[in-house]
């Protein structure tokens, strides 16, 4: 049996309406090749990265896996295991590079959310002063400085993820890209915002280039998705509808151009990629 390869990438705080054939030509091709579709976050869930991440990574509620906010303390992902470490106590060959929050790949606050990988690898920011949301951007003294170290990162880790995939090819990899979010939350939706999401759209594109350039690009199911949106005036954690319009986008065997989205709820993407690595 062929077995399959999966490749999901995280771009953290990208409102759907961001999303185009102009602005982010690389995922809205993806969508063309599959489907791009909105995924709403559903009520019961906050517009945090903690519990959005939670959710989409191993497609169990709020109430399941116990996270409420972005620390992960007490949180129940031993009885609700992602979806990395999922493939990993299977046996399969697993891959986790991360951009700069570390609770998805460290123990900070209350983490890793992805307990169990192959290799993971983790790029920090170099710009210490990056704790600043909603209430507390005077935190940061240099606004650009921060979103350009956060930009740094990005590229980073997309640089290893692509080498990793071209010349490795575990059979899941999750890729975590952070910069769009942080400005987001440090200037609004601006021009700002709308450069930070271009450059993470070709990054996606890098990554799958090097998947492309595989001899066996066809056994390749690649999913791009979204934790939340934010608000004109940056940031999230209400109901707004640019705040709670998720999205999610994917292409490979099994999903069909043109058909109806696969992916619906943030609940659906883990079962999704566990479905799409094959046994």
């Amino acid at each position: 049996m062929t077995t399959g390869h999966v490749l999901v990438i995280g771009v953290d705080g990208v409102r759907f309406d961001l999303l185009g054939p102009d602005t982010t030509p690389c995922i809205w091709g993806l969508g063309q090749a599959g489907f791009l579709a909105p995924v709403p976050v559903d009520d019961a869930t906050p517009t945090w990265s903690g519990p959005c991440w939670a959710t989409i990574a191993t497609g169990a509620a709020v109430a399941e896996h116990g996270i409420t906010g972005n620390d992960l303390t007490g949180h129940r992902l031993a009885e609700y295991p992602d979806f990395v470490t999922t493939a990993t106590r299977a046996g399969l060959p697993t891959l986790l590079v991360v951009s700069g929050w570390a609770p998805l790949a460290r123990p900070d606050d209350g983490g890793p959310l992805f307990a169990e990988t192959g290799r993971r690898e983790f790029v920090a920011v170099t710009e210490t002063r990056v704790a600043a949301w909603d209430g507390a951007r005077e935190a940061v003294t240099d606004l650009a400085a921060t979103i350009a170290a956060w930009d740094v990162a990005d590229e980073a880790v997309t640089q290893l993820a692509a080498t990793i995939a071209a010349e490795e090819a575990p059979r899941l990899s999750f890729v975590y890209l952070g910069a769009v979010d942080i400005a987001g939350h440090l200037t609004g939706t601006g021009a700002a915002y709308r450069a930070a999401g271009q450059a993470a759209d070709r990054r996606v594109g890098q990554l799958l280039a090097a998947v492309g350039s595989r001899p066996d690009p066809q056994n390749w199911t690649i999913v791009v998705v979204t934790d939340h949106g934010h608000r004109d005036q940056g940031g999230h954690g209400g109901r707004e509808p640019e705040v709670t319009t998720a999205w999610a986008a994917a292409a490979g065997p099994g999903i069909r151009p043109g058909a109806a989205p696969l992916i619906t709820r943030q609940a659906q993407v883990a079962p999704l990629v566990l479905a799409a690595l094959g046994s």
